[in-house]
């Protein structure tokens, strides 16, 4: 577990100052990942239309950083959810095309929302590649300090890593209603608490997965500067709810992101047992066979 103020796996976060001073660091790749959700009534099956961050990389990015698409990229085309994993062979060839591997280390910011890169970061997690990092605050913060930005587009050339699958990080609907009943399971939403109770019906019926304790993905970011709030303050949000590492904890939100961000708090505070439901809400709350409660 974190020990006072401080987060077990602490090279997995950097700040923005330590990576302003590694810019042009030949062993380090630097990723944009900002992704859009527009949210909409216009189709019922798909809450929100996506959008590539693309443009906004095209206007200003860190220097030297390169951009990460994931939807068009790095999620299964023939699904109908829009984040869904592709299979591992596809998911690691995409990385693996977009430079990531050995012997770089990778580093992942969005401009809007931390979870964005912890999201990636949990895919290359699940494939075994963890010299991976996320950029405390991200974009906002970088910007908010004042540092350099640049507009020269960028491109990694191809690297290898080898595959080391963890097959149990992200999970279906299956996983998901074994774990309602199940004493030693425990399903975290991450979504916020109008969704949560059923008063915002976002995703097609209202409400959440039966017996999921809710801690918004929001309450785990610090206000003006995006940056993930301090262990100590995780550690209580948590033990507030009473939650606690013996228990599997299946986190969930609308689909497969926000939830990446409990997820990586968890695990930086030490939780071992963990994981995520790759389409959320997005696919639950359209099954009319799948239970839901309210209130």
């Amino acid at each position: 577990m974190t020990i006072d103020n401080q987060w077990k796996y602490p090279e997995a976060i950097v700040d923005c100052n330590w990576l302003e001073s590694k810019i042009g660091n030949p062993n380090i790749r630097i990723y944009d990942c900002t992704t859009y959700l527009h949210y909409t009534d216009d189709h019922p099956q798909k809450p929100y239309d996506v959008e590539s961050g693309l443009a906004d990389y095209n206007k200003a990015h860190i220097p030297n950083a390169a951009f990460l698409d994931l939807q068009n990229n790095l999620s299964n085309k023939n699904s109908p959810y829009s984040f869904t994993l592709p299979n591992t062979n596809e998911l690691a060839e995409g990385f693996k095309r977009l430079g990531i591997g050995d012997p770089y280390h990778i580093i992942l910011y969005a401009r809007n929302g931390m979870q964005w890169a912890t999201r990636i970061w949990f895919m290359l997690y699940s494939l075994g590649y963890e010299n991976v990092s996320v950029l405390n605050g991200g974009f906002i913060e970088w910007e908010r300090l004042g540092l350099p930005t640049d507009r020269k587009s960028n491109n990694f050339d191809r690297a290898e890593f080898r595959v080391e699958i963890k097959s149990d990080i992200f999970v279906g609907k299956e996983r998901v209603l074994a774990a309602i009943d199940d004493a030693s399971s425990l399903l975290l939403n991450a979504l916020t608490e109008d969704i949560h109770i059923g008063d915002n019906s976002r995703y097609g019926r209202p409400g959440r997965i039966p017996n999921s304790l809710n801690i918004p993905f929001h309450d785990l970011i610090e206000a003006g500067t995006g940056k993930l709030i301090p262990p100590k303050e995780a550690i209580q949000i948590f033990a507030d709810k009473g939650i606690t590492s013996d228990c599997e904890i299946v986190n969930y939100c609308g689909g497969g992101i926000a939830a990446t961000l409990n997820a990586f708090i968890l695990h930086q505070m030490g939780f071992e047992k963990l994981q995520i439901y790759d389409n959320s809400m997005s696919e639950w709350a359209m099954n009319e066979n799948l239970p839901i409660e309210i209130g």
